[in-house]
């Protein structure tokens, strides 16, 4: 008999739905402060995941919810260089 793996789930902090963690982009917080985007998924730190579309990305900047997700405060230029890397992302 076949056994049917577990998917882990994760909530897009910017359209509110529950994904595939792998169909999703994690934002991660370091200890140290640092707001990066994690390719990986398996850095240390806390992760806030947005769905691979800019506009997913603009709502959760619009709504804050990266924000209340990562427990800080986010700068303008944090939020642009996160943009940049999405949006080459997407290019792919």
């Amino acid at each position: 008999m076949a056994q049917n793996r577990h998917i882990p789930l994760r909530k897009c902090t910017g359209c509110q739905e529950m994904k595939s963690k792998k169909e999703m982009l994690r934002i991660l917080r370091t200890a140290e402060g640092e707001i990066l985007l994690d390719l990986t998924g398996k850095k240390n730190g806390r992760g806030a995941y947005v769905c691979r579309s800019g506009a997913c990305f603009e709502k959760a900047v619009k709504n804050k919810g990266l924000e209340r997700s990562l427990k800080t405060k986010i700068p303008a230029e944090t939020y642009e260089n996160l943009k940049k890397e999405i949006e080459s992302i997407e290019e792919r």
